[in-house]
C-alpha cells in the first residue's frame, strides 16, 4: 500500500509526554539559533539544520515501529540525512503550493551525474537530486500537535510519486492529512503535496519535526551527505 500510495500514517509512535519533550528541546535549541525563521513577534515558524542545534534529533527516531518500517522500505544500510522543523503559529500562518521535495544536503558541490541547481541554504550546500536517488529516500514527519482542518494540514496526491519529477494534479486522489500528536506521516519525497494556511480564528500550532532518510550511505560515488546518521552504527 505504501509503495503505491506514496504515504502512510503510523499512529502514536510518540506519547503526548514525548511529543511535548520534543517541543521543549527544539524550543531550547532554537533560543539562540541563527537557523530559525521568525514572525514579527519572534515566534519561530521554520528552521533548518535541526541536527546542529538539537542533536537529540539524531536518535529520537529510533523507535521499533519506525525503524522496522524504514528497514523494510530502504534496506539495512539506511540513515538519517537531514532534519527540518516547521510550525504554523497562530500569529504567523503560511501556505505552500503543490510541490515535490527535490533537494538534498551535501558536504560540498562536486560534479555528479544527475545533480543540478546547486544552492547554499543556511551555510549548507544543496543540490536538486536525480529521480533515482529520490526514489530511494523516505521522509518521516513527526506531528507534535494535533492537526485538523483548522491549522493548515498537509494535502497529498496519492500515487503522484510514481510519475517522477512532475506535478500533475490529476494523477491521483487528494488526501488531507489529519493526525494526533505523536503520529508519524511517512511519505516519498516525490509525492506531490501542498499546505494551506491555518484558519484565521485558529489558536493552535502545527509543529512538525521533518526527518529525511536515504537508503545509501552516499548520495553518489563522488558526493557525501552533509550528515549521515546510520541506522546501524557499523554501517559504512
Amino acid at each position: 500500500m505504501f509503495e503505491q500510495a506514496g504515504f502512510t500514517i503510523i499512529p502514536t509512535i510518540f506519547t503526548i509526554v514525548e511529543s511535548s519533550a520534543i517541543i521543549t528541546g527544539i524550543d531550547s535549541g532554537l533560543a539562540n539559533s541563527p537557523h530559525a525563521a521568525r514572525s514579527s513577534r519572534g515566534t519561530v515558524y521554520a528552521a533548518r539544520n535541526v541536527l546542529d542545534f538539537w542533536p537529540r534529533a539524531k536518535t529520537i527516531w529510533r523507535k521499533t515501529a519506525l525503524t522496522s518500517f524504514l528497514s523494510d522500505v530502504l534496506g539495512p544500510t539506511f540513515g538519517l540525512v537531514r532534519a527540518l522543523y516547521f510550525d504554523k503559529p497562530p500569529d504567523r500562518t503560511w501556505s505552500l503550493p503543490w510541490h515535490q521535495d527535490l533537494t538534498v544536503a551535501v558536504k560540498e558541490h562536486l560534479p555528479a551525474d544527475g545533480f543540478s541547481k546547486p544552492t547554499t541554504k543556511e551555510g549548507v550546500t544543496h543540490y536538486e537530486a536525480p529521480t533515482k536517488l529520490l526514489e530511494r529516500m523516505v521522509t518521516v514527519r513527526i506531528h507534535l500537535d494535533p492537526v485538523g482542518d483548522d491549522n493548515g494540514p498537509l494535502e497529498v496526491i496519492q500515487g503522484s510519486h510514481l510519475f517522477g519529477k512532475q506535478i500533475n494534479l490529476h494523477s491521483g486522489p487528494i488526501h488531507l492529512i489529519h493526525a494526533a500528536a505523536g503520529d508519524c506521516l511517512i511519505m516519498r519525497p516525490l509525492l506531490v503535496h501542498a499546505s494551506g494556511p491555518s484558519h484565521a480564528d485558529s489558536t493552535r500550532h502545527r509543529r512538525i519535526l521533518h526527518l529525511e532518510f536515504a537508503a545509501d550511505p552516499r548520495p553518489a560515488p563522488d558526493l557525501e551527505w552533509h550528515t549521515f546518521v546510520p541506522f546501524r552504527e557499523h554501517s559504512s
